[in-house]
């Protein structure tokens, strides 16, 4: 389908209304996996024209992702990634460990930006950065365009290699759902339960009896009501 690419405006308009000059894109992938880690991408762009064909990275094919990646990575001014392991979900809950994974990131960055476009409506990075949310923002946002590719490939090669390097976890298929929800990775963790790269307070576990025991129980049901938002998406 045809799409609307990116632009600047929004950068344009945080510099114009706010006296930024180093603005960062934002970015997250892996929130609705069951294994791997969270994933946040920071990336300065400046105001300059950006290689042909970014947008969202899932409107783009893994191929064309692949391609496009280490193009955005010599193109950008400045990124850098942060993770949030498994362990620091199910201790923190998914917020927080988007938080811990997006401030890495940002700290990563050889510049502090003076202000951050986060993809989305709901603000989870908070003070002191100063943050401009934006619905869709990895479609209509440069730098946060580029956040979104170089996250997703970034990540989903880390999952293939989780999933390739011994051979102890194949069964699982990472290399092909990158943790997410799949006929293949059901199967294996009904056969093997849940490995140490599971999200161990998820849902998902509720209808496995046979490895319920393992479940971690962290917060209320109040706010497991909330986290579960996180845990329903597909991002293959």
């Amino acid at each position: 389908m045809p799409y609307e690419p990116p632009t600047h405006t929004v950068e344009r308009s945080l510099r114009a209304t706010t006296g930024a000059r180093t603005v960062a894109g934002v970015d997250e992938v892996g929130r609705g996996a069951w294994a791997g880690p969270v994933t946040v991408c920071a990336a300065i762009t400046g105001l300059r024209r950006p290689p042909e064909g970014l947008t969202d990275s899932k409107l783009l094919t893994p191929r064309r992702r692949a391609e496009l990646a280490p193009v955005l990575e010599s193109w950008v001014t400045a990124h850098a990634l942060g993770h949030a392991s498994p362990e620091e979900i199910d201790d923190l809950g998914m917020t927080a460990a988007l938080r811990l994974a997006a401030v890495r990131a940002l700290e990563g960055l050889p510049v502090r930006p003076d202000a951050v476009i986060l993809d989305g409506k709901h603000d989870y990075l908070g003070a002191p950065w100063k943050v401009r949310t934006v619905i869709k923002g990895d479609q209509s946002c440069i730098a946060v365009a580029a956040a979104s590719v170089i996250a997703k490939v970034h990540r989903d090669r880390m999952m293939a290699e989780l999933g390739g390097a011994s051979g102890e976890y194949t069964d699982f298929a990472f290399g092909a759902n990158a943790g997410y929800p799949s006929p293949v990775h059901r199967a294996a963790l009904e056969e093997r339960g849940p490995t140490p790269h599971h999200r161990l307070s998820w849902s998902y576990l509720d209808a496995l009896p046979r490895w319920q025991h393992l479940k971690k129980v962290r917060f209320s049901a109040e706010a497991a009501a909330l986290e579960s938002g996180g845990q329903l998406g597909f991002e293959f």
